[in-house]
């Protein structure tokens, strides 16, 4: 997103730095939502190691408790990653291509490059905090499993850019901040409370 950023400041032309103006302000506006999911999974897993995670999923997928949280992620991911329908910083309707109407050939090749990289790897934290993840003892089933998790997401990807419409630009915001951020502010808070709660009752028996 940073790239995004500079690339539509630097190229000196009005689309390309709405282009970036935005991708900057869709940028914070989600981070938020999805560094508090986030939260919530460290919560129920009582550690920040991605290994302690997993393991804390050999019962029951963090999917399942944790569902609206999950769909908030995904949400957000999309939002991060710039894909549709969350894709504003270049909408070719209204920026002419937004922050890379300037690049061509390898540059241009470069942007989707990092772009597809970073679904891939938003992909593989989604897995990892709500999905089960892999198995530690790095079995050949358990990276077959892992990676075909990974590449039924990265369909969704795709499935919901051809799918859905693009939003407006107030629409993105308004999910963004009056939606999506109480929802997981709402979620931590009750988490935090049940969390507290079963260690108070636990210490007190």
């Amino acid at each position: 997103v940073h790239s995004v950023i500079m690339a539509g400041w630097s190229s000196n032309s009005k689309y390309a730095f709405l282009g970036a103006l935005r991708s900057a302000a869709q940028m914070i506006s989600y981070e938020v939502s999805m560094g508090i999911t986030i939260i919530s999974v460290i919560l129920l897993a009582g550690s920040l190691n991605l290994n302690d995670i997993v393991n804390a999923q050999k019962n029951l997928w963090y999917c399942i408790p944790l569902f609206p949280m999950f769909i908030i992620f995904f949400i957000c991911a999309l939002a991060e990653t710039n894909r549709h329908p969350f894709d504003l910083p270049e909408a070719e309707a209204e920026l002419v291509s937004g922050y890379n109407v300037e690049y061509s050939a390898m540059a241009f090749g470069f942007f989707f490059l990092g772009e597809y990289v970073s679904i891939w790897t938003v992909c593989c934290l989604n897995i990892i905090f709500f999905w089960g993840g892999f198995l530690i003892n790095s079995s050949y089933e358990s990276i077959f499993l892992y990676s075909l998790k990974v590449i039924m997401l990265v369909v969704t990807f795709i499935w919901v850019r051809g799918s859905l419409p693009r939003y407006r630009y107030d629409q993105l915001m308004r999910l963004g901040w009056k939606i999506l951020l109480p929802i997981t502010l709402g979620v931590v808070i009750l988490y935090t409370g049940i969390y507290w709660e079963g260690i108070y009752y636990f210490s007190e028996k």
